[in-house]
């Protein structure tokens, strides 16, 4: 790796020309043999990857024995590092919004949004709007009411369904923007303004200058790779109990380990196979189709559900929320309640952080030409203002039913929890075609993002080449399927959780110290552009 004196413009992106993350990687997407350098960095991940994935095959039971014993250690020790890097990230964004950086441009001063402001929403929610909503947005909040958080509320009572949907927003929220936020900032900065290269080692140049180009710059896109890995390997084992059970559902079929193997199996044929033969213009319309079929399912809920007790609902718990906000924020486990926070909250904020260097590429490469201001404000506001709309009409009207029409969603998602989804459409009209369009809308989601993880994973194992090798992309693809499957035979959801929260802690450091080094560079530059010379450290 060379120093960001000598990357230049060849090796900056150049801005996306679709409506799409796809629409950005066609030039990956058609078919071309790329390049890019695989060094020790995509070797280490290969090698530790496969390392994992014999484990779980071989030594099964140790496996989960170790990542039990690491989940109970880290969350216990270190859980209450996710509550504060998080907020402290949250509190920077929003300093950061409001002070004179706000101003500067992601890109040169003279470049300007490609993208419309309504286009640029669409794709923000395009990057994270997938297989979690369909997964989450009825079984947390039915949990939640069945078992209120942090015993603030008896169970099944109007209390436990405001809480219930207080918490989900503050799973869903501001905490998790937060974190990709800084990410897509970090890395437009450094890759539009800068003209480093897209790995997360570079971002680092302020804090470690020319050391990121040595072990310590390589541990780190190490790190960052195997922390999306996993993070991919989660959704791509939640996709598949999703889909498993409403085809269970719809049809009959087995909800077992063999059917959700075949599910990964397909999946992972086909978004690889998109990844390298660049169905570009396919893999559009999936991201498109997606969107349409998500706003129609959410149109449809809102027609036929309690609309006006919705709204009463979403008035309050908003208010519950905001009232609680730094409370929830940094609300640990002094006086019990660590399984509970380990299902929920810690899970939650470590799939966030496993997602952060993914989402943030995404985010920087649809954004150049923005201001910080703006970019602060929209990755923040916008997508938290749609999951918080979409917990509450899926989410309340699941409780509606429990509450008030002696329902039992929240008894068959304790038995199940990825039932959930499909208990609550089983109790409107046309719930075979509803239910029907939730899997097709799960399946378009996971192909859609899995493959753009694949190009992420191989782009960054590559030296950050924007054309990664076609055997490389090929070879991700396997491997993030191969490491679902195993994960999900070892141990199902637990398995899947227990992982995702062990491998995140390292890269949480990560985000931390990306923050500082973004800060520093930032304040470097304004005071270099005033005049203000910084002070020799000599």
């Amino acid at each position: 790796m060379s120093s960001h004196l000598g990357t230049g413009a060849e090796t900056t992106p150049a801005p996306p020309s679709g409506s799409s993350w796809e629409s950005t990687t066609d030039d990956t997407d058609a078919g071309r043999d790329g390049g890019g350098k695989l060094g020790s960095v995509f070797w280490a991940s290969i090698g530790i990857s496969t390392v994992v994935v014999a484990w779980a095959v071989l030594f099964t039971d140790n496996l989960n024995r170790v990542t039990n014993a690491s989940l109970n250690w880290v969350t216990a020790t270190f859980g209450w590092a996710y509550l504060v890097v998080t907020l402290a990230i949250l509190i920077f964004l929003v300093f950061l919004a409001f002070s004179p950086a706000g101003d500067i441009r992601l890109g040169e001063d003279s470049d300007r949004p490609e993208f419309s402001t309504v286009t640029w929403f669409a794709m923000i929610l395009s990057a994270v709007m997938g297989i979690g909503l369909v997964s989450y947005g009825v079984a947390e909040p039915i949990s939640h009411l069945a078992t209120p958080p942090h015993g603030l509320a008896e169970p099944n009572t109007p209390a436990a369904a405001v809480r219930a949907l207080q918490y989900s927003y503050f799973d869903w929220g501001l905490h998790a923007w937060a974190i990709f936020a800084v990410f897509g900032l970090a890395i437009a900065y450094s890759t539009f303004r800068k003209g480093r290269r897209t790995l997360v080692s570079q971002l680092f140049v302020p804090l470690l200058g020319d050391r990121v180009n040595g072990p310590i710059g390589k541990a780190i896109d190490v790190l960052a790779v195997f922390a999306t890995l996993f993070g991919t390997t989660t959704s791509l084992g939640l996709g598949a109990l999703q889909v498993n059970n409403g085809l269970g559902t719809l049809f009959g079929v087995p909800v077992n380990s063999v059917s959700q193997v075949l599910i990964i199996a397909a999946v992972t044929s086909i978004f690889t196979l998109s990844a390298v033969t660049g169905v570009s213009k396919g893999i559009k319309f999936l991201s498109q189709g997606s969107t349409l079929l998500a706003v129609a399912l959410f149109v449809f809920m809102l027609v036929v559900g309690p609309t006006v007790f919705l709204a009463n609902l979403y008035i309050e718990s908003v208010g519950q929320w905001a009232t609680d906000f730094f409370r929830m924020s940094l609300q640990g486990t002094a006086f019990g309640g660590l399984e509970w926070m380990q299902w929920w909250t810690y899970f939650m904020m470590a799939w966030w952080v496993s997602w952060g260097a993914f989402v943030g590429v995404f985010l920087a490469r649809i954004s150049r030409g923005r201001t910080i201001r703006g970019f602060i404000m929209g990755v923040l506001v916008v997508p938290s203002v749609v999951f918080f709309t979409w917990f509450t009409v899926f989410g309340g009207t699941a409780i509606h039913v429990d509450l008030f029409e002696d329902g039992d969603i929240a008894k068959q998602t304790a038995a199940d929890i990825n039932s959930a989804f499909f208990a609550t459409l089983d109790h409107f009209p046309f719930a075979g075609i509803t239910s029907a369009i939730a899997i097709l809308l799960v399946v378009m989601f996971f192909v859609s993002g899995a493959d753009a993880n694949t190009y992420v994973l191989s782009m960054m194992t590559s030296d950050g080449s924007l054309t990664p090798r076609r055997w490389v992309l090929i070879l991700w693809g396997v491997l993030t399927g191969v490491t679902a499957v195993v994960l999900m035979l070892a141990g199902g959801l637990n398995a899947l959780q227990n992982t995702v929260i062990v491998t995140s802690l390292p890269f949480l450091v990560i985000i931390a110290g990306l923050a500082v080094s973004f800060w520093k560079e930032l304040s470097t530059d304004r005071k270099e552009k005033t005049g203000v010379t910084p002070r020799s450290s000599s």
